[in-house]
């Protein structure tokens, strides 16, 4: 199965409602990063082992790490929990930006220093959370 149809199946499998916030904002996400890298990540370590939630993976930065290695990651991922849905927004370096700026323009949902949750697309609004995407993109660049 290549990336796409991993997304796809990863989306379908999902419950009703949550299926139909994640298909939006995916769509949303791929029309405000029309050309980035797609990834799907499914969770498991290299011995298979489920060690978190599976991911869908937008755009990438390199990771430059203190002993001179590199790794490109994804930007932006999108991630469905227990609790609802997970927007990871990467490479932001300072923690503290996201929760200062997006936590009173987003008060429905949890924010830390990479992480917006929600539990419905409909307690968020989308136009903030897209701002805050396009913020990570940015600080990338």
């Amino acid at each position: 199965m290549n990336v796409k149809e991993q997304i796809n199946a990863y989306i379908a499998s999902q419950a009703e409602a949550k299926r139909t916030d994640m298909e939006l904002l995916h769509k949303q996400i791929l029309k405000a990063l029309p050309k980035c890298k797609l990834w799907f990540l499914d969770g498991k370590d290299n011995t298979g082992k489920i060690v978190t939630n599976p991911n869908i993976g937008y755009g990438a930065y390199t990771i430059k790490y203190a002993d001179g290695t590199n790794r490109e990651f994804y930007q932006i991922g999108l991630s469905a929990n227990t609790s609802g849905i997970s927007v990871y927004v990467m490479g932001i370096k300072d923690k503290t930006y996201l929760p200062k700026k997006y936590a009173k323009s987003l008060s429905k949902a949890t924010i830390t220093g990479y992480c917006i949750k929600f539990k419905n697309l409909k307690d968020i609004d989308t136009t903030i959370l897209k701002e805050a995407i396009l913020d990570g993109i940015a600080a990338n660049k």
